[in-house]
């Protein structure tokens, strides 16, 4: 399905109290081309001086999701839980399906024609084979992240939104971000590893890899991918594709902060995830939870080509995102002092 001409509308945003929400906010504050509304279970007071109006209700809350999407003619999608807590799972599938669908449907009554629906790069880009990179033409990956909740509702998240394009009732696009990072988030849902590094707290080297790109950058795509981005297509962003001993050796040198030395042997990384998950199971802590483990020896490599070509996206430096989110989480009190990071 081709993209249409555009009204001027207003614009619906869910999960803009997040990581990335917060920052989309400011792009399109920054733009005021067209009213902004924001559907969050808790209203913050900021809500109103960035201009945007604000209402209360839950995702899962049809009436509530009816009246945020009354006289709008898009939405940006970005509501979401990230837990890697096996015993989330029920939770984030009525969350990211159930909710997906409910806003969906209540989107193709209201009138809205196109939805931008940010995912995780995770559904496409995550695999045992070092030399794998993920396109957008690279199946689901559910033989990976079969264990792994999170992961797995978004990849039916995706697969419940496709159905409403697949019909002709709505246009949706899928945007898929690697791990955001970068300044600003207030929860650590995303920095969260970072910050376990500036506390010492991440004890080995995993075997892994990883993408990830700055938070900006993501936020700064999501209104291009809303004008330009074709119905039905996914977009990979990714930044740098990098080793988890790479990413560590980055990190200590930015930050002061010695990384750890010691790298689990291949053979023993399957029996440490399993003495892991016994830990949690008679809930005693472990030093790492094994789904972590378990992510950890898998590479997460994405390609972005697509992106830059048809929504001309660009990542800054991969070490300023990494110098801004070090600062930005010793600012906050993590790890140490900000005038350490050099």
């Amino acid at each position: 399905m081709s993209a249409r001409p555009r009204s001027r509308g207003r614009a619906l945003v869910t999960g803009a109290t997040g990581f990335l929400g917060r920052h989309l906010l400011t792009v399109l504050g920054e733009n005021k081309r067209r009213p902004i509304r924001v559907l969050a279970r808790a209203v913050p007071r900021e809500k109103a001086a960035e201009g945007s109006e604000a209402m209360a209700g839950s995702l899962l809350d049809r009436a509530a999701v009816r009246r945020a999407v009354r006289d709008c003619d898009r939405v940006y999608h970005l509501a979401g839980r990230v837990s890697r807590r096996r015993e989330d799972a029920p939770d984030l599938f009525r969350l990211h399906v159930e909710g997906t669908r409910i806003l969906c449907e209540e989107a193709v009554s209201a009138g809205v024609r196109r939805v931008i629906l940010v995912s995780t790069s995770g559904t496409v880009g995550v695999s045992t084979d070092p030399d794998t990179v993920a396109t957008e033409d690279s199946g689901h990956t559910l033989d990976v992240v079969r264990r792994w909740p999170y992961y797995l509702s978004k990849i039916y998240q995706e697969r419940e939104a496709l159905v409403f394009c697949e019909r002709g009732d709505l246009e949706v696009v899928i945007v898929n971000p690697s791990l955001l990072l970068g300044p600003g988030d207030e929860r650590d849902s995303s920095t969260g590893d970072v910050a376990r590094f500036l506390r010492r707290e991440i004890p080995v080297v995993p075997d892994g890899g990883l993408s990830f790109v700055d938070v900006r950058d993501v936020a700064a795509t999501l209104p291009v991918a809303m004008e330009r981005g074709r119905s039905g297509e996914r977009y990979l962003l990714g930044a740098a594709n990098w080793t988890l001993a790479r990413f560590l050796e980055r990190l200590e040198q930015l930050s002061g902060t010695p990384a750890p030395r010691w790298k689990i042997p291949p053979r023993l990384a399957t029996l440490g995830s399993q003495i892991m998950e016994t830990l949690d199971l008679l809930g005693k802590t472990a030093p790492v939870d094994p789904v972590s483990a378990e992510m950890s020896r898998c590479f997460w490599y994405v390609d972005s080509t697509k992106a830059a070509r048809e929504l001309g996206f660009s990542p800054r430096d991969p070490v300023e995102t990494l110098l801004d989110t070090i600062r930005d989480l010793r600012e906050r009190g993590v790890g140490g002092e900000a005038a350490a990071a050099r």
